[in-house]
């Protein structure tokens, strides 16, 4: 399927992801990480976007977001290009774009789905065979959701603050909740919909959205099977 045009809706939760230029490292040491961090912290700030969960991979960036305007989002992710792409260039002696292309996202049903989103993108480096638990990989924001630190750059999602009523409470919900990880099926339809920039949630989320926007959102035949296995996982 091609991949829809991009939409932003302010107050919805948003992933995003950003990839380096032919799979090309975008972090070579933790420096890079460190000036990639402090950049968004500042941008997301500026712009009125709020980082609910992260991992900064050696070649991409995926992030779970809220913008509180339509121009927030674009407006960042510009921002961390003019400031960081100077910065990674001069430092390691290249020149060129350093991006894939322009960022991608996705619409997320929070309240089916902001756990399994989470999950999916904190538990992206233990996928990727960088680390063999998430709480040990230090450029993503588990350490955070689990109470193992405190990371400013992390506003924490309404979906998060339901899962207890004391910190504690949460926390070990949260563990939980991720420690069952995310099935091979549940994985590819999230990949695919950041990818190709659909929605992702319950088909009464996607039907109220298209109402509102006047578009079509979820190209062909919507695929119900993996929008159920969001729901159950986002429900447990």
């Amino acid at each position: 399927m091609a991949r829809l045009s991009r939409l932003v809706i302010p107050g919805q939760t948003h992933c995003i992801l950003q990839k380096g230029n032919d799979r090309q490292l975008i972090f070579r040491d933790e420096a890079d990480y460190q000036t990639w961090y402090t950049h968004l912290r500042e941008a997301a700030a500026r712009f009125r976007v709020a980082i609910h969960a992260y991992v900064f991979l050696p070649d991409q960036i995926i992030l779970l977001a809220t913008p509180a305007d339509a121009t927030g989002l674009a407006q960042m992710m510009q921002w961390m290009g003019r400031h960081y792409v100077p910065y990674f260039n001069h430092r390691h002696g290249r020149t060129g774009t350093l991006w894939e292309g322009r960022f991608r996202t996705s619409i997320i049903d929070a309240e089916a789905c902001f756990v399994p989103c989470a999950g999916y993108i904190e538990l992206y480096p233990v996928r990727a065979g960088l680390v063999t638990a998430p709480q040990t990989y230090a450029w993503s924001s588990y350490q955070h959701h689990v109470g193992a630190k405190h990371d400013p750059l992390i506003t924490s999602h309404p979906m998060y603050w339901s899962l207890g009523n004391t910190p504690f409470e949460r926390e070990l919900n949260y563990r939980d909740q991720v420690s069952q990880g995310i099935n091979e099926a549940l994985f590819k339809e999230m990949e695919e919909a950041i990818t190709k920039g659909r929605v992702m949630g319950r088909e009464s989320y996607i039907q109220q959205l298209e109402q509102e926007f006047g578009r079509r959102l979820v190209p062909g035949k919507r695929g119900r099977p993996a929008k159920k296995r969001c729901i159950e996982r986002g429900s447990d």
